[in-house]
């Protein structure tokens, strides 16, 4: 039951209040576009939210505004506009997106604007409220790709918390999903949250960043979420079942959309003792090891801008999914086969592996030897539980 959260949804320049944080907003999305668009692509539908406020933003490369003449990042938008920026929020791979998953992000000053800019990730995950001194709205604005273990989503959660119990309004601008059709995987298990794993969702969660926003805070998966003042700026002419490529790779190694629609099913492979292609020109398009018996396809991970991959300048023998058949979804396959032909299943799993599955199960039941079908067979109850409470935070419909 919610009790002091509200929340205001932009759909189409109406303004629609949720007291319960139930958004069946369906019916505003009667016209349709043929590319979906990003509610900053749409600002006159909630800019007056930031007129005469001091501003900080969180937002990647991604945050990008398109024009008639090419994009341009939110914060050279806003600023041109004499919006008061006063400060940055950088999430992993940082403000430009060029660090590696887990590399260090510095805090420090933006060359191109001169606005300072905070990190959060590392172990300053959460803003402080020394961080949000001079701040009155906060503005977040990065793509997302709906896969749980994806960790905006996990910046999103320290963000709203911070900005409940400081009392500052937060501005979510809504962008499409290019997961968004499909809810999918184990859900999480509280006693396995970590920052690749923070709301309790399967692998695959079907909501933008604005649905998950609203769920968040309505279910209290956060501190201080009665208080959270949020207003969401939707998305124009998008659905879940929208096919949505998007402009900019979202993090340096999801460098295309066969990256994007395989993440879900290869990132397992974080967990294991494999290469996930990190350090090749096709990451998470293929997976292999240093023994032949994984498959014939070859390839060798190289250090690259000084990111040192796993298994880097080692031969290694596995499958490459740009040509091999992968099932839309979590696809269990290529993790069961290549546990499967593996001569070193006691090192094959690393104990990451429970972070990225949120669940100590899957790990059990691949090394069981049970199929596919089983194990998704598991799945289905907590599933079918999660679709039904996902069903009454939709801004979009299925």
């Amino acid at each position: 039951m919610v009790r002091g959260f509200r929340v205001v949804v932009w759909a189409l320049g109406l303004g629609i209040a949720f007291a319960t944080g139930q958004a069946r907003g369906q019916q505003a999305f009667a016209t349709r576009v043929s590319q979906p668009t990003p509610a900053a692509d749409a600002m006159a539908r909630w800019l007056h939210v930031v007129a005469g406020k001091r501003v900080g933003l969180v937002v990647n490369q991604t945050s990008l505004v398109r024009t008639s003449t090419g994009s341009r990042h939110l914060v050279d938008t806003l600023r041109s506009l004499g919006v008061a920026i006063t400060r940055v929020f950088a999430p992993e791979h940082g403000f430009r997106g060029e660090a590696q998953a887990g590399e260090h992000v510095a805090s420090g000053i933006d060359v191109a604007s001169g606005l300072p800019i905070v990190s959060l990730y590392g172990t300053h995950k959460k803003p402080l409220p020394s961080d949000l001194a001079n701040i009155d709205l906060l503005i977040f604005d990065i793509q997302d790709v709906g896969a749980r273990f994806y960790t905006y989503i996990s910046t999103l959660h320290y963000v709203l918390e911070a900005a409940a119990q400081q009392g500052i309004p937060v501005l979510v601008l809504d962008r499409p999903n290019p997961n968004g059709m499909y809810v999918d995987g184990p859900m999480l298990e509280p006693e396995h949250r970590s920052f690749v794993g923070i709301w309790p969702l399967p692998v695959l969660h079907g909501c933008t960043v604005g649905e998950l926003a609203i769920m968040a805070a309505a279910q209290h998966w956060f501190a201080g979420a009665d208080s959270l003042q949020l207003t969401v700026a939707t998305c124009l002419g998008y659905s879940h079942a929208s096919q949505y490529v998007l402009p900019v790779p979202p993090s340096p190694n999801l460098p295309n959309a066969t990256a994007i629609r395989l993440y879900a099913s290869l990132c397992l492979f974080e967990g294991t003792s494999l290469s996930v292609g990190r350090g090749t020109d096709f990451p998470f398009q293929v997976v292999g090891g240093p023994d032949s018996a994984l498959g014939k396809f070859m390839f060798t991970p190289t250090t690259r801008a000084g990111n040192v991959p796993v298994l880097a300048d080692k031969t290694c023998y596995g499958l490459d999914f740009r040509t091999d058949s992968l099932s839309y979804g979590v696809d269990l396959s290529p993790i069961i086969t290549l546990y499967a032909r593996s001569p070193r299943k006691g090192s094959f799993f690393t104990p990451f592996f429970t972070k990225i599955a949120g669940t100590t199960k899957l790990r059990q039941q691949i090394q069981a030897g049970l199929s596919a079908q089983a194990i998704r067979a598991s799945w289905q109850p907590r599933l079918s539980a999660y679709r039904a409470l996902r069903q009454q935070y939709l801004l979009y419909p299925d």
